[in-house]
């Protein structure tokens, strides 16, 4: 995970700050949040679709609504992904930790095809609708 705070630092913490709190209204909270999602495996397979392609559309985290865009990170290599997301992980884990991403599972997911921001963003309601995304 050498790389995960660098790469988290340049490409995610203007939005959604150092430390993952977001800016409410604005960018969503990451800390505690993805390491909740990533419990299961649908979330796991969410959060890397996040990365991988964006997200467009509105959401409500923390009873506050955003409407806005985060661009799709698909340049990044498979293990730059995996290091993001278990550095967003390690803001505040869950009661029960979930396992480390690895490039394998990112690889997994983008060989599953391209998405657009938007089918993203169905498969987050989709996810909200069963309780795995508050």
């Amino acid at each position: 995970m050498a790389g995960g705070p660098q790469t988290f630092a340049s490409r995610c913490s203007m939005c959604h700050q150092p430390s993952g709190a977001g800016l409410p209204g604005q960018f969503p909270r990451l800390s505690g949040r993805v390491s909740e999602i990533a419990g299961s495996p649908d979330g796991r397979r969410y959060l890397t679709m996040v990365l991988l392609y964006g997200l467009y559309g509105p959401i409500t985290v923390d009873d506050k609504k955003i409407a806005g865009l985060m661009p799709g990170m698909g340049t990044m290599s498979d293990q730059d992904v995996a290091d993001v997301l278990n550095h967003a992980v390690a803001f505040k884990k869950a009661a029960k930790p979930a396992p480390p991403f690895t490039a394998a599972e990112i690889a997994k997911v983008r060989a599953g095809g391209k998405l657009t921001a938007s089918q993203v963003a169905a498969e987050r309601g989709r996810l909200a609708a069963k309780g795995l995304i508050r």
